[in-house]
C-alpha cells in the first residue's frame, strides 16, 4: 500500500509539472527578435554647430562679412589708425629715453673742464628731452639760478606735451570703435525686425540669425577697443618715466650750476 501510495504521487508531480510546461509558453527567438529594443539617447553638443574646420582667417573673413561690410570697415579702420599712430608713439618715446646718469656725468665734466659752452655741445649732440632741457636751461646759466628754474620748468612742459601729442586721438578711436560696433547691432536688430514684419510670423531661426549678425559689430568694436586701450595704458605709463627722467634732470642741472660757480 505504501509503495502504491507514493507512486501515485509520483505520478501526479510529473502531471502538474508538465502542465505547467503546457499553459507557459517558452520564449522563441522569433518573440525575442520582435521585442522593442531600448533605444538610446544620443547626446548632442551644444557647441558643435560653432566649431568649424576651416583656418582662422577664413573664419575671421566670413564674421566680418556676416557683420556687415560698412560698419565693419570703419572699425577695422579705427583698428589701423590706432594701432599707426601707437606704433609710431612707441618708436618716438623709446628714442626719447637717455641715460639720465651717463649725461649728468658728462655735462658735470665738461662744466670742469671747459665751462658752458662745452656742456652746451653735450647737450646738442644728445638726443632726448632730458638734453633738450639741460640746454635751454645752460643757454640761461649767465642770468643766474632763478632764470635758469624758469626756463627749464617752461621747457619741460613743452616737452612734455610733445611727448603725448598723439595719444588723444589713440582715446579718440578707443571710444568709437564700440559706439561704431553698438550702432551697427541696432541697425541690424532693425532689420531682422523688418524681416519678421514682412514674413508675417516670428521665426527661430530667422530671429537668430539676425541678431547674431547686428552682435558680430559689438564684438569687433569691443575688441578694437580692448586693444587700443592696452597700448594706450602702456604708453602712458612710458610717458610718466620719461617725465619723472626729466623732473630730477632738472634739480640734477640747477645742482650742477650751483657746484660750479661756487
Amino acid at each position: 500500500m505504501f509503495l502504491a501510495v507514493l507512486g501515485l504521487m509520483t505520478v501526479s508531480a510529473q502531471f502538474q509539472v508538465a502542465y505547467a510546461q503546457e499553459e507557459t509558453p517558452e520564449a522563441t527567438t522569433e518573440d525575442v527578435q520582435e521585442a522593442p529594443a531600448v533605444e538610446e539617447e544620443e547626446i548632442v553638443d551644444p557647441f558643435a554647430a560653432g566649431k568649424s574646420d576651416q583656418p582662422m582667417h577664413q573664419a575671421l573673413k566670413q564674421k566680418f562679412i556676416e557683420g556687415g561690410a560698412g560698419f565693419m570697415a570703419t572699425i577695422l579702420l579705427c583698428l589701423i589708425f590706432g594701432l599707426a599712430i601707437a606704433i609710431e608713439r612707441i618708436i618716438t618715446l623709446s628714442l626719447a629715453q637717455t641715460d639720465t646718469k651717463k649725461l649728468v656725468t658728462k655735462v658735470d665734466q665738461a662744466l670742469k673742464e671747459g665751462g658752458i659752452e662745452k656742456a652746451k655741445d653735450v647737450c646738442r649732440d644728445t638726443r632726448g628731452p632730458v638734453a633738450s632741457i639741460f640746454y635751454q636751461g645752460l643757454l640761461r646759466a649767465d642770468q643766474g639760478l632763478e632764470a635758469v628754474e624758469k626756463s627749464v620748468t617752461s621747457y619741460g612742459s613743452v616737452q612734455m606735451g610733445q611727448l603725448e601729442s598723439g595719444l588723444s586721438w589713440i582715446t579718440l578711436f578707443i571710444a568709437i570703435a564700440p559706439m561704431l560696433g553698438f550702432l551697427g547691432t541696432v541697425v541690424g536688430l532693425v532689420l531682422a525686425f523688418d524681416a519678421i514684419e514682412v514674413a508675417g510670423d516670428i521665426s527661430p531661426a530667422l530671429v537668430a540669425h539676425g541678431m547674431k549678425v547686428a552682435l558680430i559689430t559689438t564684438i569687433g568694436g569691443l575688441i578694437v577697443a580692448i586693444i587700443l586701450q592696452l597700448f594706450y595704458n602702456y604708453l602712458i605709463a612710458k610717458v610718466e618715466s620719461i617725465v619723472v627722467q626729466m623732473e630730477d634732470a632738472s634739480i640734477t642741472l640747477v645742482d650742477l650750476l650751483v657746484k660750479h660757480q661756487k
